[in-house]
């Protein structure tokens, strides 16, 4: 028997379960780390509501400014009719103004004089001869036209020395008789010592006169 126990005590005393330990030691720390979190967001939350500017009170309306008085209008007269008194101050002005207009203009001050208009005579009748003498040194443009033609832009660049340009009029025709541009005559075509000349035939005057 004294083997047997000395045996035993010999044995190795089993080990606590550990693993339980561990687990437990885990499951304290995750709840301690998630309490800490949530204390955490608690001041975070609480410090953000301080911080956030309290929404300002609505102003108090301003008292309005009393309006100004209105003036009254003058009211009519008692007994509803213009006294005698405005009646004939009225009277007054009135014949003031019409004796205003039967009276003479103001005389002229000392120094200023009226200002008249020279009578202009009536100038004589211009005779012919007058008329021919003012006309005498105005220049005019006499111009002889032996005939016309129309010519293309094409004919005239083909114009060469020697080139023969027919006229509008026959051999004997008179020749026209123009003055500043306006027909004034007819006449034949002659040579005299060498020189053309025209005889006139024919005096246009009127409606009849061709520009």
């Amino acid at each position: 028997m004294r083997r047997k126990l000395r045996r035993r005590k010999d044995l190795p005393t089993p080990l606590p379960n550990l693993s339980k330990g561990i687990d437990f030691m885990a499951d304290e720390s995750h709840q301690v780390e998630q309490d800490e979190i949530e204390q955490l967001l608690r001041q975070a939350q609480e410090g953000a509501a301080a911080a956030a500017p309290k929404p300002a009170a609505p102003a108090a309306p301003t008292a309005a400014a009393p309006a100004p008085p209105r003036p009254k209008p003058p009211g009519p007269p008692s007994d509803g009719s213009i006294s005698q008194d405005d009646i004939e101050l009225l009277l007054q002005k009135a014949e003031m103004a019409l004796a205003s207009v039967d009276e003479p203009v103001a005389s002229v001050p000392s120094g200023v004089k009226t200002f008249k208009f020279n009578e202009f005579a009536g100038a004589p009748p211009s005779t012919e001869a007058a008329t021919l003498e003012l006309m005498r040194d105005v220049q005019l443009d006499l111009t002889i036209e032996l005939g016309r033609t129309h010519m293309h832009l094409e004919e005239i660049l083909k114009l060469r020395q020697g080139t023969v340009v027919p006229l509008d009029k026959l051999a004997g025709d008179p020749a026209d008789i123009y003055v500043n541009g306006r027909l004034i005559a007819r006449g034949e075509v002659l040579v005299l010592n060498d020189n053309f000349c025209v005889r006139v035939a024919e005096l246009i005057v009127g409606e009849s006169a061709v520009a």
